[in-house]
């Protein structure tokens, strides 16, 4: 699943996926309020039950209302969305991304997060990555 992580969502279930990740845990009235233009509460709890069918949600019933939660964690979904960009945007090329990356910020680098990068990239040398 993934690569599906990115490729099977629509833009609106991408965006319910951006409220329920950001909240860890979300209502569909919840999601509702998240959502920018949102459509019908009808509509959202619909988008719900896909997401679900398609194994990125799952739901607990509290009281009278389900609580959906992801199916994946938010660090495995955001390396699979790292990948997708990777491979679309960069041909595959991590180096060109990370340069895409810090060309774009509009900071400069602390001395403190240049260190953790010069450190990861010290440690992707040590595991041949």
């Amino acid at each position: 699943m993934a690569e599906s992580l990115q490729t099977d969502l629509s833009r609106r279930e991408r965006q319910i996926m951006d409220v329920i990740y950001s909240r860890g845990e979300a209502t569909a009235a919840q999601v509702m309020d998240g959502l920018p233009e949102a459509p019908s509460y009808s509509a959202v709890r619909a988008l719900l039950r896909i997401l679900e069918d398609k194994g990125h949600l799952k739901h607990e019933k509290v009281g009278p209302r389900y609580v959906y939660q992801p199916t994946v964690s938010a660090e495995k979904a955001s390396e699979s969305a790292l990948n997708h960009v990777v491979k679309t945007f960069f041909s595959g090329s991590v180096t060109q991304a990370v340069a895409a990356l810090l060309e774009a910020s509009d900071s400069n680098l602390s001395d403190d997060e240049l260190s953790r990068l010069q450190q990861s990239i010290e440690q992707a040398k040590k595991e041949g990555r």
